[in-house]
């Protein structure tokens, strides 16, 4: 049951869990942004309050800064994060903020990966969704599947 204000991607890859774990922090450049933008940086510090930064790049070369903080990590099950906060609990302002989680769950065998974003309001959420939240969280969700599986089959 999803919470109010909450949008979701959900897939099933066809790794291990540790595979599609290593992938999403290991390889995030590698699928993080959806195809032609792409991901010249990411810079995780998996721990309750550090970092969880990511630059996102368009195929014109404007770049988008995400800065965030991680809230919880449990490696190969779950990842929450934020970009309402900064590494050292820093609030930051911004209309588009939310928590991000993302889980593992073993399932058969694969992994069931599931990406939500869950906002403070209503409003924030349309929003988002009018973006191509669906569209744009999907196609990373399945980036990052071909991760995995290179990964997998390579161990």
């Amino acid at each position: 049951m999803s919470a109010p204000n909450e949008l979701s991607v959900s897939r099933f890859i066809a790794a291990t869990p540790a595979a599609v774990w290593k992938a999403y922090v290991e390889h995030a450049t590698e699928w993080f942004t959806p195809r032609p933008w792409t991901t010249p940086s990411v810079d995780y510090d998996l721990r309750p309050g550090g970092r969880a930064d990511v630059v996102m790049q368009s195929p014109e070369g404007e770049r988008h800064a995400y800065r965030g903080v991680v809230l919880e990590v449990e490696p190969e099950r779950r990842l929450v994060t934020t970009g309402a906060l900064t590494e050292g609990w820093v609030p930051q302002p911004g209309e588009m903020n939310f928590v991000r989680i993302d889980t593992f769950e073993p399932e058969g065998d694969g992994t069931r990966y599931t990406a939500v974003a869950r906002h403070w309001d209503e409003s924030a959420a349309t929003a988002h969704r009018d973006m191509g939240f669906e569209q744009g969280w999907g196609q990373a969700a399945d980036q990052l599947a071909e991760v995995a599986k290179k990964l997998e089959a390579t161990s």
